[in-house]
């Protein structure tokens, strides 16, 4: 794994843990040479992974839409920082550039970019693993949902075939490794 989209907060969230479990991914990325390729702000936990890949000397992409540079305060001592037109570019830039995702606390924004990583893996027009940050359990609701979407009969297949959920940023390690 050369590249991987983090998608999360441009919020820290209430749980101390969530920043913690942030830094400790973007440590865990630069330690193994894995760029980071991210929406390209500087607040929330989208600035938490940045600067901690960055201080641990790694590579880090952002992309951001001109809508929110000034918003979520462009990052500006990233490795590089594309701004693009609108969300949708953002979207398409990082999914194309990384081998695979990870999603970690977030709002809205953070939800859109999962389903629609999710939705493009079922449509096939591409084919990478995601992996969900649970956080002290943040996405255990929308997990049961999701499987209950599945046993409901409106899934194409097991969702668990494309997405792994880590309790842990370790937990990452092995795929690193080996995909």
């Amino acid at each position: 794994m050369q590249a991987l989209a983090v998608f999360c907060g441009s919020k820290d969230g209430n749980d101390p843990l969530f920043t913690q479990h942030t830094e400790a991914l973007g440590t865990l990325m630069a330690r193994h040479n894995v760029t980071l390729i991210y929406g390209g702000g500087n607040v929330g936990l989208m600035g938490t992974i940045a600067n901690a890949v960055l201080n641990g000397g790694g590579k880090v992409t952002g992309v951001i839409p001109q809508l929110l540079a000034d918003r979520e305060r462009s990052h500006e001592g990233l490795t590089e920082l594309l701004i693009v037109p609108d969300m949708h570019t953002r979207k398409r830039k990082l999914y194309e550039w990384c081998d695979a995702a990870i999603i970690l606390p977030g709002g809205y924004g953070t939800l859109d970019e999962f389903f629609e990583m999710v939705t493009w893996n079922n449509l096939a027009i591409h084919d990478k693993l995601i992996f969900i940050l649970n956080t002290n359990d943040f996405y255990t609701h929308l997990l049961a949902h999701i499987e209950k979407m599945y046993a409901e009969g409106f899934l194409y297949e097991w969702p668990w075939e494309k997405i792994r959920v880590l309790s842990e940023p370790g937990a990452l390690l092995p795929y690193i490794m080996s995909v």
